[in-house]
């Protein structure tokens, strides 16, 4: 049964237009690679929040223009960045500074100067893990394990990686995986989603983040027809989070998930290596 709270906050209302405006700013980034057009996206969602808002920009409640600011904050800083997927020094540096920048500047930001507690992580969340939790978990794995491969050797989106050919470069594309992985969780569903359940239903909420969230990944390298499975993997995690209320259960998701990407990646750049796992081979 929903709260109060739950029931007030609407699906569609006239807050949806700069929120939408906000939102499209990930696509303008990166999808289409317009910075111009992101920039621009972001001052008019944030403007048109400050007009509707008028004076309770400012008042102790929840404030839909401060919100989007923060959405539009980690957008540039993640923005400032080529999401091109790189193993070397300087790009895992580059990465680590923009994405946990666009985590924990806005997340600074919310508790120090506007003084509210909006950003979250709750690890345990709704406590211990229901038996279906774990038979979801076991899900993940399979379906990784029948799509992936195909999605990623067929469409030839995993030449979007970089060749892992030693042990050097396989423990790097490891790391790189799961750590964005993580910070997927942190930002889209910790702070986008989080943001915009303070202002729309959650079914709404839900859809804008993944408008950040897919478009994110397009540029990161899931390509070609990857919205089709981005997009329900987006939803779906965002709908996760808010039954089981547990960073830490969508986090597993995730990285069971990525755990597959990260097999098949190095079985694309090393035929042969892994042909008895997989079903289909490069």
């Amino acid at each position: 049964m929903k709260t109060d709270a739950a029931a007030a906050r609407p699906v569609v209302s006239l807050g949806t237009i700069p929120a939408l405006l906000v939102c499209l700013a990930a696509p303008a980034f990166f999808v289409l690679l317009l910075p111009w057009l992101g920039w621009t996206l972001l001052a008019a969602g944030i403007v048109a929040a400050a007009v509707l808002e008028r004076r309770s920009v400012t008042a102790s409640g929840p404030s839909l223009t401060r919100d989007l600011s923060l959405i539009a904050i980690g957008l540039v800083i993640v923005s400032l960045i080529e999401l091109k997927a790189e193993l070397d020094d300087a790009a895992m540096v580059r990465f680590t500074l923009a994405l946990g920048g666009a985590v924990a500047v806005p997340y600074v930001i919310s508790r120090f100067v506007y003084r509210d507690h909006a950003i979250r992580f709750p690890w345990r969340g709704g406590g211990r893990w229901s038996t279906f939790q774990w038979v979801w978990l076991a899900v993940v794995l399979v379906l990784g394990w029948l799509i992936l491969p195909y999605y990623f050797i067929t469409s030839g989106v995993y030449l979007n990686w970089p060749v892992v050919d030693t042990p050097n470069l396989i423990a790097r594309l490891f790391v790189g995986v799961g750590a964005v992985g993580i910070w997927d969780e942190l930002f889209f569903i910790c702070t986008c989603f989080a943001l915009l359940r303070r202002h729309f239903a959650d079914a709404a909420a839900n859809v804008l983040q993944a408008i950040v969230f897919v478009s994110f990944l397009w540029e990161l390298g899931y390509q070609a027809w990857g919205p089709f499975l981005t997009i329900p993997f987006a939803l779906l995690q965002g709908f996760i989070f808010l039954r089981t209320r547990s960073l830490a259960y969508v986090v597993t998701v995730h990285l069971l998930f990525d755990a597959v990407v990260f097999g098949v990646l190095v079985h694309a750049h090393n035929p042969g290596l892994l042909d008895a796992i997989f079903l289909v081979s490069p």
